[in-house]
């Protein structure tokens, strides 16, 4: 018997209950994100040269987001009926659940639609916000300020709900199964996050790199100069990348951390050690663990709209650092968060044995929060453009673009080893707390990752601030509003802070993928009954398959840093056939061709899209159905370690880059158009597809990988007929030699 085969013990009046509450804070956070989205579209859209920009990013972004919807339909369909095939093999001879394989295909289907509904909404009033921005810069650095963040807020708000909304209606309609069909729902909103992330990641930084290079560094223009034909371009992938890409990834890391912790509480119920413990009132309390993730959830609801609220600027005050009042902000949210975690503990968590609360669910909860704020201070602590990190970068570009990107990976590889070592003690400390109780262990582990993302709705808010930031900068300098210095300032200043924010999320949204991906991994080992034998590192195949786990992410990242390159070297080829063929462009005599560089960045984005995906979905099935059980085992713990490392690097890295460009563009060392700016555009060029393309889409891959091996465990252990297993390596192999080849496609060597 597996955790598919659990069945729930009856749902009473107590867990209805919850359901309900649950279901009311989902909704408080939709309507209270339609409250703000109408109170920033209210607001003054600024001058009709601020309304014209606008639109046409506007434009490009909800274009792509739809082409790259058609894009992933055909992969998605295609997989819910794949679904459907192969559960009606796993409960072909169990005639009461036998619509259980429509309702995992339906969940998958459901949790895909809500992560593209995520970043669709968060784009969808990113595009709105940003102009807004950019014109309350005009008044105020307070109005400016908590525009952005208020827009940001919609996004996470957004999240919160429909991942809610999305876990209760689930538990609703399948009630004593709904473990059996979670796991489809996480599954749909990681694939989905995955294909946003990718598609994004390469449109916008494309078109930054390309941008950049012969913007900044061949013509010596600034950043966001409508000369320059790649400047639409730029702005549009701020939002189909970081508010699109970022919603739907952090909506994944929501949903699979609920999901994983839900299912390993209804794991508990075939432990022997827990039965032993709690006796007859096993059942009962199992329920408890079951339903308590879901409540955290709604506490989470409520500290992320406190937080939102406490993020204010003094009417008098000038222009300060914009991460003081969000810092403050996330501290009151994740102080509230504690306090409403001990409250659900001592009403509702009880111990069978003593009636007492039981305080170890309510520590696990707490240290995620410890481990946010600290993941929180290291990705500051590297990124922020006034510690030493950045500095140091920012000064060595003062002998060149090599040791600017020197610099940079050496701070990115030290970021990494501090967030593994916070991350291990989070495990440890959280295992420690039930020691000698290997179920309640992992399920603590999982608790942490919830208590982390706790405050997703901030959290996103945060991110999305970000985004809308930058486009508020880059519509500001479009409009050729110089005259306005310090809203020039403002902005300038916010847009280099939205950096910060983006780390910052990033960092989380990478350290809950460990915790969720090592929760989904106990899932994995029970599913495939190894949980006596465990994963023996001695035996040849499961090494080897340590070995390709770990070459994955290397693979993957390779896959996405080429897409950039080749597009950024499409974008730079076209701005520069604009500058040279028209040269009225430089004199501001006639209008740049914007729709040319979208197009090209478009293409190239859709093109690379579905390889990646491939990569995730196909090579954990490759691995189980040749080398079996045991060594998918080994593959998805390398794939953990060096996708963690990987993502950290990268992200981390790209932010220093960024920051020390921007740095150096405040006025250190000269500022713009010195030797050292052209240096740090470099060093910001290559740390673009780091921070924003593969770094970040390395999270849902590592998910989708394990939640892929949770689906197909029951399949793959089985003593299946050599026909039936050697058809599925040969279609894992074509999908696999597919990926490669669309990698391959369109190369800028004629070399094969």
């Amino acid at each position: 018997m597996n955790e598919a085969r659990i069945i729930l013990p009856t749902l009473g009046a107590t867990e209805w209950n919850i359901l309900w509450i649950v279901l009311g804070s989902s909704l408080v956070a939709i309507f209270y994100g339609i409250f703000l989205a109408w109170k920033v579209i209210q607001e003054d859209s600024g001058t009709p040269k601020m309304r014209e920009v606008a639109k046409a990013i506007e434009e490009g972004a909800m274009a792509y987001l739809s082409q790259q919807f058609r894009t992933m339909c055909l992969l998605v369909i295609a997989l819910a009926v794949g679904l459907f095939l192969m559960y009606r093999r796993v409960y072909a001879n169990d005639p009461n659940l036998e619509w259980i394989p429509l309702g995992i295909s339906l969940s998958f289907l459901m949790g895909v639609l809500a992560s593209y509904g995520a970043g669709f909404v968060g784009m969808w009033l990113a595009v709105k916000g940003n102009v807004r921005s950019a014109a309350a810069a005009l008044k105020s650095f307070k109005a400016s300020m908590e525009l952005a963040f208020r827009a940001g807020a919609v996004s996470g708000l957004f999240t919160v709900g429909f991942g809610l909304l999305g876990a209760t209606f689930i538990f609703i309609i399948f009630r004593e199964h709904a473990t059996k069909v979670l796991v489809g729902f996480g599954f749909g909103g990681s694939l989905a996050a995955l294909f946003m992330r990718v598609g994004g990641g390469i449109f916008t930084k494309a078109a930054d790199v390309g941008g950049d290079l012969v913007g900044k560094v061949e013509v010596g223009i600034p950043e966001d100069d409508p000369r320059n034909a790649a400047t639409i371009a730029d702005n549009v992938g701020d939002n189909v990348g970081d508010c699109a890409g970022m919603a739907a990834d952090v909506f994944e890391s929501y949903e699979v951390t609920l999901v994983a912790s839900i299912i390993l509480a209804a794991a508990t119920l075939m432990d022997p050690v827990f039965k032993a413990t709690y006796g007859g009132n096993a059942s009962a309390f199992a329920l408890m663990l079951i339903f308590f993730p879901l409540l955290l959830r709604a506490v989470g609801v409520f500290s992320s709209l406190i937080g939102i609220w406490c993020v204010k600027v003094k009417e008098e005050s000038e222009m300060r650092d914009p991460m003081r009042p969000i810092t403050i902000g996330y501290w009151v949210s994740s102080l509230t968060s504690v306090l409403g975690f001990a409250v659900v503990t001592f009403f509702y968590l009880k111990n069978p044995n003593t009636g007492l609360p039981d305080w170890r669910f309510f520590w696990c909860t707490t240290l995620g929060i410890a481990l946010s704020l600290v993941t929180l201070w290291i990705t500051n602590y590297f990124t922020h453009p006034d510690k030493r990190p950045v500095t140091e970068t920012a000064t060595a570009t003062k002998t060149g673009a090599a040791t600017t990107i020197l610099s940079g990976i050496a701070e990115g590889m030290e970021s990494t080893v501090w967030a593994i070592v916070t991350i291990s003690a989070t495990i440890i400390f959280s295992s420690w707390i039930f020691e000698g109780d290997p179920a309640l262990s992992t399920y603590g582990i999982a608790l942490a990752g919830l208590g982390l993302l706790t405050t997703t709705g901030y959290i996103l808010a945060m991110d999305t601030y970000g985004p809308i930031t930058d486009n508020a900068h880059g519509i500001f300098e479009m409009s050729g509003i110089q005259q306005e210095e310090k809203a020039a300032r403002t902005l300038a200043w916010m847009d280099a802070i939205g950096n910060t924010t983006k780390a910052l999320t990033k960092g989380l949204a990478i350290a809950t993928a460990v915790l969720a991906a090592i929760a989904l991994f106990r899932s994995f080992i029970d599913e495939a009954h190894l949980l006596e034998s465990g994963i023996q590192m001695n035996q040849p195949k499961v090494f080897v398959g340590l070995l390709l786990g770990a070459a994955v992410p290397f693979l993957f990242s390779a896959f996405s840093i080429k897409a950039v390159g080749r597009a950024a070297f499409g974008v730079v080829e076209e701005v520069r056939r604009q500058f040279r063929e028209h040269p009225g462009i430089m004199e501001g005599q006639e209008r740049p061709d914007y729709a040319r560089c979208v197009s090209i960045v478009t293409a190239m984005a859709q093109k690379e899209l579905l390889g990646p995906g491939i990569l995730a979905i196909f090579s954990p099935i490759l691995i189980g159905f040749t080398l079996g059980v045991g060594a998918l085992g080994g593959f998805l713990g390398g794939a953990i370690v060096t996708g963690q490392l990987l993502a950290v690097y990268m992200s981390n890295a790209g932010a220093n880059w960024d920051n020390a460009k921007k740095k150096i563009e405040d006025g250190y060392l000269g500022g713009k158009g010195t030797d050292s700016h052209k240096a740090s555009v470099i060093g910001d060029t290559v740390g673009d597809p780091f921070k924003d393309t593969a770094g970040p889409a390395l999270n849902p891959m590592i998910k989708v990988m394990n939640l892929v091996a949770i689906l197909i465990a029951p399949i793959a252990m089985r003593d299946l007929a050599l026909g039936t297993r050697g058809t599925v390596v040969i279609v894992c192999l074509v999908a696999l030699f597919v990926a490669v080849s669309f990698s391959r496609r369109g190369g800028l060597s004629t070399v094969k």
